[in-house]
């Protein structure tokens, strides 16, 4: 299944990745502080990610987590929940937040985002948008086990 290298460039993909990253909303920046260089108990994170034909807000390749904010315009949004189910597919788990969690609620944001990387959080949960990986066991090379 994860045969196709979905980190492959794909054509504007990295040029989109550069815009986004320049023209970032004040919720990824305040949420990017937080993640970068470490920050966050050691693990490394990135921003404004190509992967296959998505560009995810924040990854953290060594547990697979995918950390996404969302304005308004995401709420029932289809596209993301195709986008989702093809991440988790592709054996990333996915964690969405709403802006306005970023604003008043980053400790818990954090924590949250802390528990997912720990693997407190295993299970599929919609309250707090934690979409896990469809697959059981990946290691550390991208191989399924």
């Amino acid at each position: 299944m994860l045969g196709d290298d979905i980190t492959k460039r794909r054509p504007g993909k990295t040029t989109q990745a550069r815009r986004l990253r320049r023209n970032e909303t004040e919720e990824e920046h305040h949420l990017w502080s937080e993640l970068r260089n470490r920050l966050l108990n050691g693990y490394k994170f990135s921003r404004q990610v190509p992967l296959g034909p998505y560009v995810v807000d924040f990854l953290c390749r060594e547990e697979r987590l995918i950390v996404e904010i969302d304005g308004f315009h995401h709420a029932e949004s289809q596209s993301d929940i195709a986008r989702t189910r093809w991440l988790n597919a592709k054996g990333y788990s996915v964690l969405r937040f709403w802006n306005h969690e970023i604003t008043r609620e980053r400790r818990a944001v954090l924590d949250t985002v802390l528990a997912a990387l720990v693997g407190q959080m295993t299970e599929r949960c919609d309250t707090a948008r934690f979409y896990p990986s469809n697959l059981t066991e990946i290691d550390k090379t991208g191989e399924q086990q």
